[in-house]
């Protein structure tokens, strides 16, 4: 009998190896080739080969009959009406979406462990029982768990269905048998083919039983959701192909110290992916989040040195975020200290290199803390002048004026550049109560109101920003 041949295969790029190497020879990341056994070949006729009594994904589906989209059609004549969106029940999550979960799509949410996926699948499934039965497929938790967690968010419907199980033929014999509105599969990491050579969670197996769900899901018409698993850096577990399988790619992001999560759709095939939705982790679940400036500048101190608000982007939403800074002379005989937290550690030394050459800021021999507050993550370049002058006042012990908000890249000689969506955060800014904003030289006019400060250097910027703003309106 032919047996079955070992390749390496890429976690980053999908790419196959016939050895193993430190570096993937494709796309060139470290310690990425895992092994994998592929399938043999098929034998002869009438002999039984390795994969029998594997499910026939095509026979289990249409009974042998060709599937749906196998004959071309008129693009014109393609029915619409199928792809409307169904809503999930939580506004926010809505948004993202645009809309809700179309009939027969696969929404892949990730996340980092403790977040609240599994919260908000949950919400998601008892909104959808209403209109139908819906199954959960809890492959990690026992049924006890799940019941213990669904019972926060009230009554347990009774078209609610859980099977409990890692085996994709069950999961696809209880989808065929319940005809659900919608199937939640928590986790697919421990989802397993036994007709697959690989340890459950290996690179094959994912990829087999997420190629099975596709094709039950779009066979069905029903909206699946996956749960995955999140890697050190935050990106979601197993092969790449998993993300090209799947219509939409959703993320659920935050500090798990904080009530504050971000959901956002980094892939999304029936709308925008540019849409941010807000949550409140409380003890009833998540809780869609409509004002948010009550988490992020409802306990801000005016007038305190060393804060400055940032209308950051975060998609296509403008948010408002305050940026912390506090100083302390260095012990002697010991370097610096630098902490970052919510902020880029690596550009905060650029801007403290520039406060120090450009602007004359001392910060040579002083540590320095920076944050983000709120559990708000800020990464764009946007944030660099508002991080700077939030330093900048930390160090002088001046506070900037308490309704003045700063955005605006800072080169290396010092200048501020412009930033994409000025007018989406000066609206924002205008909306909530600023009335003063430092922004680059280049900044289109703002909305009524709003009087902006150009700057062409981070220089023009601390002075302007430490005296000649009047404190109050």
């Amino acid at each position: 009998m032919p047996r079955p041949r070992t390749v390496h295969r890429c976690r980053r790029c999908d790419a196959l190896s016939a050895r193993w190497a430190g570096r993937c020879p494709t796309c060139g990341a470290w310690n990425a080739l895992v092994e994998e056994a592929t399938p043999a070949p098929a034998p002869p006729p009438g002999t039984v080969g390795p994969d029998q009594g594997r499910l026939d994904v095509a026979a289990f589906l249409h009974g042998g009959r060709e599937g749906p989209g196998s004959a071309p059609v008129s693009l014109g004549a393609v029915d619409l009406a199928v792809a409307v969106p169904r809503p999930t029940g939580l506004d926010e999550l809505d948004r993202v979406l645009g809309g809700g979960l179309v009939p027969g799509s696969v929404t892949l949410i990730g996340g980092e462990p403790g977040v609240g996926k599994s919260t908000l699948v949950l919400q998601v499934l008892a909104a959808h029982a209403a209109r139908g039965r819906v199954l959960l497929v809890s492959a990690e938790e026992s049924a006890q768990q799940v019941r213990l967690r669904a019972e926060r968010f009230g009554p347990l419907p009774p078209t609610l269905r859980l099977i409990e199980t890692t085996d994709a033929a069950a999961i696809a014999a209880a989808i065929g048998a319940e005809s659900p509105w919608l199937v939640v599969v928590d986790s697919i990491q421990a989802v397993s083919d036994p007709s697959v050579s690989s340890t459950p969670g290996s690179l094959a197996q994912v990829r087999a039983c997420a190629d099975l769900l596709v094709h039950l899901a779009k066979a069905r018409m029903v909206p699946m959701v996956l749960v995955g698993h999140v890697t050190k850096d935050g990106s979601l577990a197993g092969p790449r192909a998993l993300e090209h399988l799947v219509d939409t790619v959703v993320t659920v992001e935050g500090d798990r110290h904080h009530a504050l999560r971000l959901v956002r759709a980094v892939k999304h095939r029936f709308g925008p992916t540019g849409e941010l939705g807000l949550f409140e982790m409380a003890e009833a679940g998540l809780a869609s989040v409509t004002d948010p400036y009550k988490l992020l500048l409802g306990d801000r101190r005016p007038g305190a040195a060393g804060s400055a608000i940032l209308p950051a982007v975060e998609g296509q939403r403008a948010l408002l975020v305050e940026v912390q800074a506090l100083t302390s002379l260095t012990s002697a005989g010991t370097p610096p200290r630098r902490s970052a937290q919510g902020v880029d550690g690596g550009r905060l030394g650029l801007l403290l290199a520039v406060l120090e050459n450009r602007a004359g800021v001392p910060v040579r021999h002083v540590d320095v803390f920076c944050s983000a507050v709120g559990g708000i993550r800020v990464t764009e370049p946007a944030a660099d002048l508002a991080l700077s002058l939030a330093v900048a006042s930390a160090v002088s012990g001046v506070p900037l004026p308490p309704n003045l908000v700063a955005f605006g890249e800072v080169g290396l000689t010092g200048e501020v550049r412009q930033v994409p969506h000025a007018t989406r955060r000066l609206a924002e800014a205008a909306r909530v109560g600023f009335r003063h904003a430092v922004v680059p030289d280049s900044c289109p006019a703002g909305p009524a109101g709003m009087e902006l400060l150009h700057v062409r250097s981070l220089r023009q910027a601390v002075e302007l920003a430490s005296g000649a703003v009047p404190p109050t309106d």
